[in-house]
């Protein structure tokens, strides 16, 4: 529920049985002078108990090459980046599953590092908020071992599923898209859309010229007069190292100083 274009407009997303939904378009009627116009809504799972249009947080895809090569999905959650290695990158065909694996947390002031780092490099791929969906509220979800979310993204949007497959210190969990208008069938945006939503470039292009920092809306500064804080490079406190061990498994080994939640380190 909110207001539509500043208009003082009222724009309601109702669900359930339709007796409930007549009901409540009822009720508003009577209380709107204006009338009220229905739109019929297309409901799919990842809709269901979400909080249509509220976003949850910051939603980030970074690719990053290290001792192998790998995307990071990051969604905010209670104030940090929950963390997944996907080391073929996120998809847009419903029927690919990719595996996602378990990584430390991080803090929001890593999303936005772009450069050479320690021999290789990282790009901001995409960025957006997201939506918490399911029949289990976040973060349970995520202890639950199946996560529901929607991404409104620069490259990613529509509903996701993150899957547990596998519990341990490294959690093995698989990234599926969901059936709805966003998913492209046969598709492989990775390959499609490589460059950076920062500065244009490729992570190659990265790792060979450095990093070139764009104008950027950082806290106190505003979209026309930017206050340029360069991100700083991630250090080994930061960053867990990566160690690729076969085919698209990995290991992650816990970087200096990391903390412990639930089994699983973390750095702050």
């Amino acid at each position: 529920m909110g207001t539509v274009g500043g208009k003082g407009d009222l724009d309601v997303h109702a669900e359930g049985q339709a007796a409930a939904v007549d009901a409540l378009a009822s009720s508003l009627r009577a209380l709107s002078d204006a009338g009220l116009e229905l739109t019929a809504a297309r409901v799919e799972g990842h809709e269901q108990f979400a909080q249509r249009g509220v976003s949850a947080g910051v939603s980030v895809v970074q690719e990053h090459a290290a001792t192998a090569h790998h995307f990071d999905l990051r969604l905010e959650v209670d104030g940090i980046m929950r963390s997944w290695a996907v080391p073929k990158g996120p998809s847009l065909d419903p029927a690919v599953k990719r595996l996602a694996l378990e990584v430390p947390d991080h803090t929001p002031a890593h999303n936005d590092f772009e450069g050479r780092l320690d021999g290789g490099g990282v790009v901001v791929w995409d960025r957006g908020f997201y939506e918490q969906g399911g029949r289990v509220a976040w973060p349970e979800a995520l202890e639950r071992g199946h996560a529901v979310f929607v991404l409104h993204g620069q490259k990613l949007n529509g509903g996701f599923a993150l899957q547990r497959t596998r519990t341990g210190a490294t959690g093995q969990w698989l990234l599926i898209k969901r059936r709805d208008e966003h998913a492209r069938p046969g598709s492989d945006i990775v390959a499609e859309q490589p460059a950076s939503i920062l500065s244009g470039r490729t992570l190659d292009q990265v790792r060979q010229d450095g990093p070139r920092y764009r104008a950027a809306p950082a806290r106190g500064g505003s979209a026309a007069h930017p206050t340029l804080q360069p991100p700083r490079p991630p250090t080994r406190q930061h960053h867990a190292e990566t160690e690729k061990v076969a085919g698209d498994r990995f290991r992650f080994l816990s970087a200096p100083g990391a903390h412990e939640r639930n089994g699983c380190s973390y750095v702050k």
